[in-house]
């Protein structure tokens, strides 16, 4: 279906902004909506983005020039290896405005979360020449939660830019290679470069959908001298920091990452996982990833071939649910639109034409989409195994126990930390947090699996002998050992901890509580790291109870 059905005018592009807002309002009030329920259900964010703003500070520290390394995260701290546009951004905006660094993590995703559904919408606009069918797909990337999942959290401060940059010059290599306009070069290459200095996965999915337009469209040395120009182009203009990095870390910090985070074909769940997961997960979530197998089908019947391999290219080759959403919504769009609409103009007895299907359509997934949207925005769905879809890794708990941390003990204290809250424990702090996975990955597999590993054994303890063996075998002599209380994530996923280990810890010699909360306790190490009270800035009394009970 084209437009040319609905307004009888031959192209998409012909008319003025106030339609395309008009077609575009569903998706945007739905993402609108959905931050705001974000917000109101997460005094703190979701995941992770520690370490993320522990590097903007210290570019900020140095003079906007780039770090070596990040401190805190683990002893000797981690290499400086990730594109760097974000962090700078957010120095910037730490620098000029003061907002908290918390504060920045919860807005700045969701703002851009919003943003980004405008060259969603250009885009198949554009490639399916459909208002329709564009504002259905950016209605279906609003309330997806595989994609609000990674955007609208912590993380989202690097991911939600990274998408941005990324749909941006999709759509201006669609207008390169379909309209061979090639006005359309410096944005196309502007904005690879934008991407390839925020995040390598999305950079991967910008080239991977670049070279898919080439081949559909423009299989020319025309073509191919453009998308050179793009992709080299791109890859020269970021010189400035990747060439450092190499000069500081060697080629090998590159490649000691790859893989660290999952592999190929990733997106596509296991027959085990579809028949262990959740009824409401599986209605919330993989619906979504789901409905597109049926569209492929009826454009492959149609001898439609560009979105069906489009599809199975970044589910393959990135192996991230996120991206096969989104380009399953375009499928979505078509078949529902096209195949669903025509059949029911054929077989309903009342009369149904195509706009009356566009409107039953945004409606039905206006409200159905909206409704799982917000449940998982608001961490009501069980994702995870069972865990809460958005969990926050932090509380006013920890955030007063980190406090307690950075006022109470010595610069050199070092902390093991159970739980998620650890992720944040060196960016709150300015403590080095002897154990945790993230930013690790920088240094090999090796390593990285292996305080994975250690960070997933501790985490598990439930009594003080676990907590020091675990300890002891793997070499780790900490000043200081953190415990959450109560319900808190592992790698996400939901503990529940009973009075046990607490009691435990408080019965050993070896432990002597410093601070205790509602949420969290603070034991110090009494014959481990540099000695009994080597900590805290108080020959050992360092505040025991302050926080509270």
């Amino acid at each position: 279906m084209t437009e040319q059905n609905l307004a009888q005018k031959t192209t998409v592009r012909e008319q003025g902004y106030k339609r395309e807002c008009l077609w575009l309002a569903p998706a945007l009030l739905a993402s609108v909506l959905l931050f705001y329920f974000y917000l109101r259900s997460h005094p703190y964010p979701s995941f992770g983005a520690g370490l993320y703003l522990l590097i903007a500070e210290r570019i900020s520290e140095m003079g906007y020039a780039l770090p070596k390394t990040i401190p805190y995260y683990t002893e000797g701290g981690v290499p400086f290896s990730y594109p760097p546009l974000m962090f700078y951004v957010v120095a910037v905006i730490r620098d000029v405005t003061g907002v908290d660094p918390i504060a920045i993590s919860r807005y700045l995703p969701g703002i851009v979360t919003i943003a980004y559904l405008v060259p969603v919408y250009l885009l198949a606009r554009d490639l399916l020449d459909s208002r329709p069918q564009a504002a259905m797909v950016s209605l279906i990337v609003a309330v997806s939660p595989p994609v609000i999942q990674w955007h609208v959290s912590a993380g989202g401060i690097v991911r939600a830019p990274a998408f941005l940059f990324a749909l941006s010059g999709i759509y201006a290599g669609l207008r390169l290679y379909r309209d061979r306009d090639q006005r359309w070069v410096v944005p196309s290459l502007a904005l690879f470069t934008l991407t390839v200095l925020t995040h390598p996965v999305y950079t991967v999915f910008f080239a991977l959908s670049y070279f898919l337009l080439f081949v559909q469209f423009d299989r020319t040395l025309w073509g191919l001298t453009r998308g050179a120009v793009v992709g080299f182009g791109g890859i020269l203009l970021a010189a400035p920091w990747w060439t450092q990095v190499m000069a500081i870390h060697g080629v090998d910090v590159f490649t000691a990452a790859a893989g660290t985070h999952g592999g190929l074909g990733g997106g596509i769940p296991s027959v085990s996982e579809i028949l262990n997961m959740e009824a409401e997960s599986l209605f919330v979530g993989t619906a979504w990833s789901l409905l597109p197998l049926v569209g492929i089908g009826y454009l492959l019947k149609e001898r439609r071939y560009f979105l069906p391999v489009w599809f199975v290219a970044v589910t393959v080759v990135i192996g991230k649910p996120r991206f096969s959403v989104l380009v399953g919504s375009f499928i979505t769009a078509v078949f529902l639109l096209e195949a669903v609409g025509t059949w029911l103009k054929r077989e309903s007895p009342f009369g149904v034409g195509r706009r009356e299907v566009v409107t039953a359509a945004l409606v039905l997934i206006a409200t159905v989409g909206l409704g799982s949207g917000a449940m998982y925005a608001t961490s009501d769905v069980n994702a995870h195994a069972g865990s809460p879809s958005l969990p926050q890794f932090v509380t006013h708990d920890d955030v007063q126990a980190m406090e307690w941390a950075e006022k109470n003990t010595k610069p050199s204290a070092t902390f093991v930390v159970q739980g998620d809250a650890a992720e944040w424990f060196p960016q709150q702090t300015h403590r080095t947090m002897l154990v945790g996975p993230w930013g690790v990955e920088w240094k090999g597999h090796e390593p990285y699996n292996r305080q994975l590993n250690l960070f997933r054994d501790i985490s598990s303890c439930n009594s003080a002998h676990c907590m020091t063996h675990t300890l002891s075998k793997a070499g780790v002599n900490p000043d200081y050992v953190y415990l959450p209380k109560g319900k808190f994530t592992v790698r996400g996923m939901e503990y529940k901890r009973t009075s046990q280990l607490a009691m435990s810890m408080h019965l050993s010699p070896k432990y002597r509580t410093v601070f205790e909360n509602d949420g969290v306790i603070v034991f110090e190490v009494m014959d481990g790291g540099q000695g009994e009270g080597s900590g805290s800035d108080s020959g050992g009394n360092a505040g025991q109870n302050s926080g509270g009970n």
